[in-house]
């Protein structure tokens, strides 16, 4: 820092104007290996959980908190859902809590997954959904699209078709 110093005080004597260096290195925290994605699972889930039943926690940290849980590449606890569930109704954010349950679900992955893994997360929180008079996506009808048109001139599986039950419409073809 002395030798910037020097060097900035030497090109003002000169009477050309000085640079302002720029750092290209972060300062070191303390917290290199305090990475939350190499937490064991307990510190991790009551580290969301903790945040999550706070009393005076708005809308935006609520948000910030699901957003984040979201980011990690995990699957959330049915112990974190239920906390996410009650400080989204704890901040009277109904749409909140039902995106996040979809979340969930996205993150599951394929359908044998989605089966099995949203499933067991749903019928685990299921008590605390009932409490809290909260829907899961399925309950609301958003399982499948409201208003899907099949258009043969863009391109579809030709399952999608039989799966929402164009196939059994008179005249119809594909």
């Amino acid at each position: 820092m002395a030798s910037l110093t020097r060097a900035v005080t030497r090109l003002a004597a000169t009477g050309r104007q000085a640079v302002r260096s720029i750092a290209t290195t972060t300062p070191a925290s303390g917290h290199g290996d305090d990475v939350m994605e190499k937490w064991p699972a307990d510190k991790f889930d009551n580290h969301f959980i903790n945040y999550l039943n706070r009393p005076e926690i708005d809308g935006w940290e609520v948000r910030k908190a699901l957003t984040e849980l979201h980011d990690y590449d995990v699957i959330p606890d049915p112990k974190v859902v239920e906390a996410g569930l009650r400080a989204c109704r704890r901040v009277n954010d109904f749409a909140l809590a039902v995106r996040f349950l979809e979340a969930i679900k996205i993150k599951c992955g394929n359908q044998k997954n989605r089966d099995s893994i949203y499933g067991y997360i749903v019928k685990q929180v299921e008590p605390t959904l009932k409490e809290l008079g909260i829907d899961t996506p399925e309950q609301l009808g958003y399982g499948e699209p409201e208003f899907f048109v099949p258009q043969p001139e863009y391109w579809w599986e030709k399952k999608w078709y039989k799966d929402y039950g164009y196939d059994k419409q008179p005249n119809f073809q594909y």
